[in-house]
Parts: structure tokens; sequence; C-alpha cells
């Protein structure tokens, strides 16, 4: 199974994060041969489910190659972003992995960086030219995600022999780049599956929050007619779900698609309730950008060791590759 191999190693790491405190802990590296000693710190946006498993996975690496990682949650502030950045290069760290609060504050976290290598993982900076020898990048594509939610949809309703829709949109958070471009690509390959998108309602800024979506959505659900509910994330999908059942309506009556593949968002489509998911390594973006670091520190090629490739077109940034998950292929990723 596509996760199963990691599994014990994350639940030691995320057991190690759990007992270092919300407020941030560390987790000392150790191997057989010593390991490489490097200090290395990783910054947070923040804990949610698919951002823990990121946590964790970088967690477990650098105790497989001797790094010594430490870990922080800005708590989504990012004055508190930049104090932890500032701090570990008081502290003598000797890369700084730094998961954006805020994408548009990139060169602001390189700046605070000084000399200290930086790797951003996840969130895309809102400004590439930061990007370097020094500043590079780790995550998936996020045009590739909604591609991938397009494709299906097109798919489904073509072989129901339409080709005009209207959709209800979740979107995470504005002006993040996640949010622009899963939104941007999931239309995009509608129109270019020959399926006409009409929004039925303006798109809902629900901030990736399930409870957020939930609340958002309620009034639309029956006053607005809809042919299905475009998510940029799970979390939101599954408010979609639960407001749906909370008013008696069935979520299986419209294909509703999210992004991440979490443990939630993988048991829905199991459920019927969710048709489609896109799988978003958590795992191999936390390892890669501690591999990343590493590699930065001794001066090998951002991607030596990593198992992906870099960019075609910027050297400095490495692609962990979305993946689409439908119930006939689910039960891989468990």
């Amino acid at each position: 199974m596509k996760k199963r191999l990691f599994a014990g190693l994350i639940a030691s790491a995320m057991m190690a994060s759990m007992l270092a405190g919300c407020g941030g802990g560390a987790q000392q590296g150790d191997s057989a041969d010593g390991g490489s000693g490097h200090k290395v710190t990783l910054i947070m946006s923040q804990r949610d489910e698919w951002l823990s498993e990121m946590e964790a996975a970088a967690q477990a690496a650098a105790k497989d190659t001797g790094i010594n990682l430490t870990t922080q949650d800005a708590n989504s502030d990012t004055s508190k972003m930049i104090q932890y950045i500032e701090s570990s290069v008081t502290a003598g760290e000797d890369a700084i992995i730094i998961n954006m609060v805020d994408p548009e504050t990139a060169a602001q976290c390189v700046e605070a960086a000084g000399d200290v290598p930086v790797v951003f993982v996840n969130r895309f900076p809102g400004d590439p030219s930061v990007l370097n020898e020094k500043a590079v990048y780790v995550g998936s594509d996020e045009m590739t995600s909604g591609a991938f939610q397009g494709e299906f949809l097109a798919k489904f309703f073509k072989d129901q022999g339409k080709t005009d829709i209207s959709y209800l949109m979740l979107n995470g958070i504005l002006g993040q780049t996640s949010t622009t471009n899963r939104t941007a690509s999931v239309l995009k390959a509608l129109e270019d599956n020959g399926i006409k998108a009409t929004a039925a309602a303006a798109p809902l800024a629900a901030d990736y929050d399930r409870a957020t979506a939930m609340d958002m959505i309620s009034p639309l659900l029956k006053t607005t007619k809809y042919d299905c509910i475009i998510s940029n994330n799970d979390a939101m999908a599954l408010g979609a779900v639960e407001a749906m059942q909370q008013q008696g309506l069935d979520p299986k009556s419209v294909p509703i698609v999210g992004i991440d593949a979490t443990a939630d968002g993988r048991q829905a489509i199991k459920d019927g309730t969710l048709a489609m998911t896109v799988f978003q390594n958590a795992e191999g973006q936390g390892r890669a950008s501690l591999q990343a670091a590493a590699n930065l520190i001794d001066g090998k090629p951002i991607a030596e060791g990593t198992g992906y490739e870099v960019d075609d077109e910027n050297e400095f940034i490495i692609w962990v590759p979305f993946e689409p998950v439908t119930v006939d292929n689910v039960a891989d990723y468990d």
C-alpha cells in the first residue's frame, strides 16, 4: 500500500511531536553511523490533519538520517513565523524549512534567514524569483490537482450525456497560490474536456476549514440549482457532505470532489459520499523537504536522495506529484 510503508515511523514521530507540546519541540536525529549532525528547524504555518502528517514525515526522515530537527508552530501568525526564522538563525541552525503562513512573505522569510539556506515546503512563494541556490521549493504542482478533478467531472457528466453544468465552488484561503491554481485548473480542465461549467453562486471562501464550509454552503443547498460541488480540499468537501446530510439531502445525488486524500476523505469515497479526491503526498513532501535541506547544507544537488525530480524550467523546484483517487483505487492509499 502506498501510505503504509512509513506508517510506523510516522506514528512514532507524531507521538514525539505531541509530547513536545503544541508550541513546538525538538526531534533529535539518531542513526547507526551517528548521522549528519545537521541542525534544521521546520516552521509550520499551523497544524491541521494534512500538515501534521507532513511534519511527522520530516521528523521520521530526521531520525533516519541523524539530523537534529526542531519544529515550531506559527499558529497562522506571520510575525511569529518571522520571529521563529530569526531565532533559528541566532541558534545556529544549518537550514530552515518553512511552511509559510502567507506565500507573499517569501522574500521577507529569505531576508530574515540571512545566510542560512531555506526550503519552502507545500506553499509556493508568491514571488518565485526568491528561489535560488540557497532558497528552494518542495511541493506539488497545484495546476495538476484541479486538472484531475476537472477530468473526473468531465467524464462523469459526459457519461450522462451532459455538456452544460452548474457548480458550487468551495475556495480555500483567497490569495494563496494553492487556492488560485486549484480553482483555475479544475475550470480549465472542464472547458478543455468539452464541458461548459457555470457558477451556480459566487465562490465560497471557506479557508480550507470544514466547519466554515458547512456553514457557508448550507443556505445554498435547497435554494440553488447545481450539478456538482467542487472543493479546494477534502475538509471543505466533507463540510458540504455534512451540510447536505443535516438538511436531509443525499450527498451521493451530486458529485462532490476534494483534494488531499485525507483519512476522512478516503473513508468518504468508500462510503460513496465523496466522488473523488486527489492525493497530495504529505510523506513525500515532508521527507523531500528534509532531504533538500540536508543537500543545501552539504552542497549537493537539491533533489539528490529525494526520489523526485526538479522542474524542467526551474532547477530550484522539486515537484512531488499529485495522484487522482477514486473508488477504484482508494484502497491503495490506506
